[in-house]
């Protein structure tokens, strides 16, 4: 009887194998359980390795079912695809995720999906990738999770939910992804990607909770996203552990609603090459402690970037996020000396002291915001920032607190007093800082 199910299991594997102008391996016919307490990372492994080397086709997770799976590795030429009511989940088990998100930096979280030096991979479907995230959290509070202390301060455990590095034509449509214990889409120096039409639902109180993560990556385009984040919504960056794969340019992002514990769009902090060619436009920005952020911190620069037509919505939260209710913000000062557990991976090799790139030639057209607080534009010295434009930008001011403006992560004082009164008899209210800023209303 064993022998006729396991006949009957293979030629049914078989059969799905071949019907179709497009070739379907289905994880529960190579032994995926699905049942949300096995962990199905081995099967789901299996068939992603045999539709790689069988020269590609699609990856079934298939509906009612919740794949419970550990670290899986993603390859050429495969479709991810998630149907609806399917949900692959990340094992809660902090022990088996020991493949580093950073390289050898192991401070800054492990692999759950990911994928390195791969072409035509695609997720998509509409069911749900599930990062688990409130499993490795410590204790709850107000606006946030503790962070679990860490036995050994270089090894974070736990898992980025997806991390694609050097990826030609990537495609991720559709699907959720949701509730990430780290950063949850990081592209690594990828080339040519399109992120469409997904909802990316992480918990507003998951610290390092990043929505989406361009670094040092090119060509992608971004489009009608729902994209809920404690940490940065959608970020631009150039880490110093892969600065092998170059700039990060020609990056569009357009019809997006985000909402951010920390800021909605921001272009570094971490940038040690050029970010440049960058479009955001008609967007909704709500609940945020900071609407559209440049915080530049490294050597790299940030240049020719426009925001335009965008509806922002900011409103202070504590100081564990980074952000004072800015609702446009535009800097470029020198972080801290090195004195902390990924100071190697900050500075460049063998420095502990840092400097700090141009950021010139930013554009904000047509942007319309409710604030606790004004925009701030500033560098260490005169010249740093400068060509920053305002076209048609609103700002109606709430609250009658006292106003401060948010240098972190820099060198001495983080914060900036303002006033209130100043503020409210601007056209924009404005507070700058060795800037050079042209207003037109």
């Amino acid at each position: 009887m064993i022998k006729r199910i396991c006949l009957w299991s293979f030629l049914l594997w078989m059969l799905v194998l071949t019907s179709g102008a497009q070739t379907t391996y289905d994880v529960t016919l190579a032994g995926a359980v699905g049942d949300g307490r096995t962990d199905d990372a081995q099967a789901i492994q299996r068939v992603i390795d045999r539709c790689s080397e069988e020269g590609g086709g699609r990856v079934l997770l298939p509906r009612n079912h919740t794949f419970l799976a550990g670290p899986i590795q993603l390859k050429s030429n495969v479709e991810l695809y998630l149907e609806a009511t399917a949900t692959l989940k990340a094992n809660p088990d902090e022990s088996i995720y020991h493949l580093s998100a950073f390289g050898e930096n192991r401070g800054e979280g492990m692999l759950w999906l990911w994928a390195d030096d791969a072409e035509n991979i695609t997720i998509a479907g509409k069911g749900t990738i599930h990062g688990n995230g409130i499993a490795f959290m410590g204790a709850e509070l107000e606006d946030s999770y503790e962070l679990k202390p860490l036995a050994d301060q270089t090894f974070d455990p736990r898992p980025h939910v997806l991390t694609l590095t050097n990826v030609h034509n990537l495609t991720i449509r559709d699907v959720t992804i949701k509730e990430g214990a780290y950063w949850t889409v990081h592209l690594v120096g990828c080339n040519e990607a399109v992120i469409d039409g997904i909802n990316l639902l992480n918990n507003l109180k998951i610290r390092n909770g990043d929505g989406i993560d361009l670094d040092h990556s090119k060509n992608v385009r971004i489009a009608n996203c729902h994209i809920t984040s404690g940490d940065d919504c959608i970020c631009l960056k150039n880490r110093r552990e892969t600065e092998r794969y170059g700039s990060c340019h020609d990056i569009t992002v357009t019809n997006c609603v985000m909402s951010s514990r920390s800021c909605a769009i921001k272009i570094g902090s971490e940038n040690m090459d050029s970010i440049y060619n960058v479009v955001f436009d008609n967007c909704i920005i709500t609940g945020s402690n900071r609407g559209l952020g440049i915080q530049n911190r490294d050597e790299g620069t940030v240049t020719d970037v426009i925001f335009s037509n965008i509806q922002l919505d900011c409103r202070l939260w504590s100081d564990v996020w980074w952000g004072k209710a800015e609702p446009i913000y535009v800097t470029s000062y020198p972080r801290a000396n090195g004195n902390h557990k990924d100071a190697n991976w900050r500075f460049p090799k063998g420095q502990i002291e840092g400097k700090c790139g141009e950021v010139s030639r930013i554009y904000f057209n047509n942007i319309t915001s409710t604030s606790e607080n004004g925009c701030f534009v500033g560098g260490d010295v005169a010249g740093k920032v400068k060509d920053i434009y305002f076209n048609n930008v609103r700002v109606r001011l709430l609250g009658d607190g006292p106003l401060s403006m948010d240098k972190r992560p820099c060198k001495g004082e983080g914060f900036i007093k303002a006033s209130r009164d100043e503020l409210q008899k601007m056209a924009v209210p404005l507070i700058t800082e060795n800037a050079e800023v042209q207003i037109n209303n």
